[in-house]
């Protein structure tokens, strides 16, 4: 009869995770992209004190410079793992002339795990596509979803901890949350656990979108966005309260700027299309946000006018330029310059509110 300590021996050599050859895992979903790197690796520090993990980032992660290291001999005596980032900046010529072959020869007992972080302006060049998937490597796309599969996506892994989810409770989760699918994972995980006790276990607990925004927490993005409908809606004392909290939090102001003036943007939108006639229902399908926050927007909108937030829109602009060290007409307004960055952003909220038609 064999000896306990080999049976547990030899289960733990059948149960070991395997890791293939090569792996590219690509996408605009970076949290994704970021969660299979940390899996992966993880993977790789299971295999024992013997497997030899190398990363490659920045100017480092090169084709010419990951070729190199699977020429170059190991003193491993088990796996070698090769780790490298930002794959989605590498040129198609550049991959044809260091990687192909490289890739064609993979060396015995290697992993080779490329991750790319894609944009709309880089991506992995097809070359290693093809060069992975003739390896007999595995592709893999970690893609950002569409508002409506978002919700979908919500609404099935509010399942697997027993919370039902509509679509308008899913919707709003993502809106107080962010579309970050490991975030939302979270925050659903959180959820289970405060309603636990109100629960039976015997069937899901419904879950309404009223909830959500009760417990879920705020996004910043969802804070810039009450700040911004705040200015919308003329309420000076609200958007002082959002701005405030934010800045607390960290937030730059660039990227509050940003997502203030996109906000204003839709709505500046929204109101011309109420004003030609649309018909309110037809504006609210087109907006990707749940029905409640999209009747706020469209009653703001339509409270409002073209003018009044084109004007919001103008003194966003001035205050970005102001903040960035741009020049100031004079004749036109005060010198801002040597004033804090907080009390020129106060100073257009009151400018802004005060606007109020």
């Amino acid at each position: 009869m064999p000896a306990t300590g080999s049976v547990v021996a030899r289960h733990k050599l059948r149960s070991m995770p395997e890791l293939g050859p090569v792996y590219l895992i690509h996408g605009d979903d970076h949290g994704a992209v970021a969660e299979r790197r940390v899996r992966l690796r993880a993977v790789a520090e299971a295999l024992g004190s013997g497997t030899d993990i190398e990363a490659f980032t920045g100017t480092q992660a090169t084709p010419a410079a990951v070729a190199g290291a699977l020429a170059a001999g190991t003193l491993a005596l088990g796996r070698r793992v090769i780790i490298v980032d930002g794959v989605e900046r590498w040129k198609e010529d550049d991959v044809n002339k260091h990687l192909v072959d490289a890739l064609a020869q993979m060396p015995a007992e290697t992993t080779l795990a490329l991750f790319a972080c894609e944009d709309t302006r880089v991506k992995a060049p097809p070359a290693l596509h093809r060069a992975v998937a003739q390896a007999g490597g595995s592709v893999a796309r970690e893609a950002t979803l569409s508002a409506a599969k978002l919700a979908q996506w919500v609404s099935a892994q509010a399942r697997r901890q027993r919370l039902e989810l509509d679509t308008e409770a899913a919707k709003a989760l993502v809106q107080q949350v962010g579309e970050r699918r490991q975030r939302l994972a979270r925050e659903l995980e959180k959820l289970a656990l405060e309603l636990a006790d109100s629960t039976d276990g015997s069937r899901l607990r419904v879950v309404t979108a009223d909830e959500i925004y009760q417990r879920a927490a705020h996004s910043a993005g969802s804070e810039v966005f009450v700040l911004a409908d705040a200015l919308i809606a003329g309420g000076g004392a609200q958007a002082v309260r959002s701005y405030v909290r934010l800045r607390g939090q960290g937030e730059r102001l660039p990227g509050l700027l940003a997502l203030m003036a996109s906000r204003l943007r839709q709505a500046l939108s929204v109101t011309m299309r109420l004003q030609a006639g649309e018909p309110a229902a037809s504006v609210r399908r087109t907006l990707r946000m749940p029905n409640a926050a999209a009747e706020r927007l469209i009653a703001d909108a339509r409270a409002g006018s073209p003018e009044r937030l084109q004007h919001a829109l103008a003194v966003l602009a001035d205050l970005e330029l102001h903040t960035r060290g741009g020049p100031v007409v004079h004749s036109l307004r005060p010198p801002a310059a040597a004033l804090s960055e907080d009390t020129q952003a106060l100073r257009a909220i009151e400018a802004i509110a005060g606007a109020r038609s």
